[in-house]
């Protein structure tokens, strides 16, 4: 090597003996215990590592200096980090960051080994048998990949589904880092990987690769090390398995594994580069070595040990939730919500309220069928069905002591004051984790279907799902409680109802003669009172059962059902179907809550009312109950009945004769409710009419700028008031007995 290459701002791996000093400092600091293998695989990695040790003790042992030694306490566990100077290079993107982890199917989909497309493997805790037999957990991870180039496509796949989110900054992170270097560390933890097949072999029968790989994934910090990784021209995967010979400057073929030996000739590669070269940090025209030499070397904060070592999965995530919950690099709407999710988990974990194999079953990390409750002769649908209702109990339990730990972990108000913004958010989490189980995910705003009275909890009857699909059709217990907690899910599998997208403008469909038919915006609240209506029971448990059915038939399309409940096989499921049998007036009234009316006065009979008793001299009377006559619009039919009553209390402030004024008061106030709504939306389609014949008037414009702008405020201001009505309305009618 010449001095020009070894002055340059590369650095190489430390001599072998400085990195083995380091290792057995690490080692033998308090609260560290990872594998040796672990700490060898990182050492090349670290720029100058005898400035992190400490003097000797009386012993002659080294450790850790206390100012690169730091503890990170999360609600699922502790863990002990090691501060480093890494190379830039250094560090591989992990598929289990919860912000990407939704691009590959889960293990907690039964059906995820039936010949479907890969799924991200397990992570499990590091484990190795003792002198003594006894199986003992270290500080890693521990996972598996079919071969070495399905390892290396799993960190392909990461880094294109990172540059998707990515594009939410509001500045280039490439050039940011090139400019300015990396101003943040990122996080580290050590992952053993297994491969399933024997690694291909020469001529001579000799391998070609190693059967097994060490990698320090990056919990926080993925984007970064993305990002430099691209600065330097090397992928993830690269660093992970083994870097092609062509980029160390070699002119024969092959790979180079050793992170000892590719990164020293990469490192005098960079530095003859960057010694040869002018500053440019043009990413068209710029060398390499210029754009990368901010980023030289990084601070990195490396796991290197915990307590409960079989939670360190568990952990690592907790850390870095906070940081992606909230924008700028927020998850998606599934990533967010299955990390709430997550987080509870793992605090009823750290708390001994739930069992650390239950935890990674609900969290999507181990199959349905290891929780203790399964059985091995149970279904798809039955183990889909198992898990939905585990996290349904988690999410909203009924144990006090779990609704105040879930305040606390998602700083929400006391149990007793849920608010609807907060139960929506539990409920998101429910949908979000329980769609791991099924071959694609769907907006986990498709649960936003509860009211504030879920905020007891759940209880359900724990009876089985077939019990439960067979009594439907006669046991009104069994058809709410499948409707309630399934049926949006099930039919958000097949992609046959959405939440409501907030457009003014409802979604074209092709009907079953070719023709394009506008679909009606409804909520998903709107749906699920559509089913419960009582002429459509019948059907309704019939759609029921052909989306188990076709669960269970490796997640075919469902057939339509007739009016009886068949299944029509070969005929398959719509969203305009569904939308057309159980059309969106079936879902404006409760089910079973027929329109009350006030029982008829004869003509003949004058309202009889008691003389007033007279009050006392010091107190005032009070003022008759004044209710301000309804303003029909022209054209708009009155509601019969129940509106007389309003009329009625509007004129007298007295109910009529031989109504109950308790009734007659809350009838009054729905009719007039009705009124106004009915009025409302007559209204709202004639002033549309009216906008409309005015836009087609020729000349110039009909009114100035001001008018416009006043009349588009004031439809606004109503807009917003218009969307809090649908929720108060199901109140209403989740207070009526069904």
């Amino acid at each position: 090597m010449t001095e020009a290459v070894i002055a340059g701002p590369f650095p190489l791996p430390a001599p072998k003996e400085c990195q083995e000093q380091w290792i057995e400092a690490v080692l033998a600091t308090d609260g560290v215990n990872l594998p040796r293998g672990a700490l060898e695989n990182v050492a090349p990695f670290i720029a100058d590592p005898a400035e992190t040790l400490g003097d000797p003790d009386f012993q002659g042992i080294r450790r850790l200096k206390a100012t690169a030694v730091r503890r990170i306490r999360t609600d699922a566990g502790e863990m002990l980090v090691a501060v480093v100077r890494m190379h830039g290079v250094g560090g591989v993107l992990w598929g289990h960051n919860e912000r990407i982890s939704s691009i590959w199917r889960s293990v907690a989909d039964p059906t995820v080994a039936q010949g479907t497309e890969k799924a991200l493997a397990s992570v499990r805790p590091w484990s190795r048998t003792d002198d003594e037999g006894h199986e003992q957990f270290l500080a890693a991870l521990e996972s598996s990949a079919p071969n070495r180039q399905a390892l290396i496509m799993d960190a392909e796949d990461a880094a294109d589904a990172l540059l998707k989110y990515d594009r939410l900054r509001k500045y280039d992170l490439g050039e940011d880092l090139v400019l300015n270097g990396q101003q943040e560390p990122g996080m580290y933890v050590p992952q053993y990987i297994r491969l399933q097949d024997d690694p291909e072999v020469d001529s001579e029968g000799n391998r070609l690769y190693p059967d097994a790989y060490w990698g320090w994934m990056a919990v926080r910090g993925n984007n970064r090390t993305q990002k430099r990784q691209s600065i330097f021209r090397l992928t993830s995967g690269e660093v992970l398995a083994g870097v092609p010979a062509e980029k160390l400057g070699r002119t024969e073929g092959g790979v180079v594994c050793d992170p000892q030996v590719w990164l020293a000739e990469f490192s005098t590669l960079l530095n003859r580069e960057f010694a040869a070269s002018e500053e440019d940090l043009d990413p068209k025209t710029g060398a390499r070595a210029h754009r990368a030499a901010a980023i030289a070397v990084v601070e990195a904060h490396l796991v290197v040990g915990t307590p409960t070592p079989q939670r360190l999965y568990r952990i690592v995530q907790m850390s870095n939730r906070r940081d992606h919950v909230n924008p700028p690099l927020e998850f998606d709407a599934v990533g967010r919500s299955r990390a709430l999710g997550r987080g509870v988990l793992g605090m009823y974990v750290a708390r001994r309220l739930m069992d650390e194999k239950s935890a990674e079953v609900l969290s999507g990390l181990a199959p349905i069928r290891e929780l203790p409750a399964a059985t091995a002769d149970m279904t798809v649908s039955e183990l889909r069905d198992k898990r939905s209702m585990a996290l349904l109990q988690t999410l909203f339990p009924t144990d006090p002591l779990k609704r105040h730990l879930l305040q606390r972990a998602l700083s929400e108000n006391p149990p007793s004051q849920l608010k609807a913004a907060e139960i929506h958010q539990r409920a998101r989490a429910w949908s979000a984790l329980t769609s791991e189980s099924y071959p694609r995910p769907w907006n986990p705003r498709i649960a936003e279907i509860f009211t504030t009275k879920i905020r007891d909890g759940v209880t359900l009857s724990e009876r089985p799902l077939p019990e439960l699909l067979a009594a439907a059709d006669t046991d009104p217990d069994a058809f709410e409680e499948l409707v309630a907690y399934r049926a949006v899910h099930w039919l958000a599998a097949f992609s046959l109802v959405e939440p409501d997208r907030g457009s003014l403008d409802g979604q074209e469909a092709i009907d079953d003669a070719g023709a394009r038919v506008t679909r009606e915006r409804r909520t998903v609240t709107n749906v699920l009172q559509a089913l419960r209506h009582e002429r459509k029971r019948m059907m309704a448990v019939g759609v029921l059962r052909s989306l188990v059915a076709a669960m269970d038939d490796g997640d075919r399309r469902p057939w339509r059902v007739s009016s009886n409940g068949v299944e029509l096989q070969g005929r398959e499921m719509t969203p305009l179907w569904f939308d057309m049998e159980f059309p969106k007036e079936l879902g404006t009234r409760p089910r079973n809550t027929p329109a009350r009316r006030p029982t008829p006065v004869p003509p003949s009979t004058p309202p009889s009312t008691p003389p007033p008793t007279p009050a006392p001299a010091h107190v005032s009377a009070p003022a008759p109950l004044s209710i301000p006559a309804p303003a029909v619009p022209h054209g708009v039919p009155s509601v019969p009945g129940a509106v007389g009553v309003a009329s009625a209390l509007s004129r007298t402030g007295t109910a009529p004769a031989g109504v109950p004024v308790g009734a007659a008061s809350g009838d009054a106030l729905w009719a007039r409710a009705e009124e106004l709504i009915q009025g409302m939306s007559e209204g709202s389609a004639e002033l549309r009419q009216t906008l409309g014949q005015l836009l087609d008037r020729a000349g110039s414009p009909p009114l100035g700028r001001g008018r416009a702008d006043a009349a588009v405020r004031r439809i606004n201001q109503t807009v917003a008031r218009l969307r809090e009505l649908p929720e108060l309305v199901e109140m209403l009618a989740e207070q009526e007995p069904r």
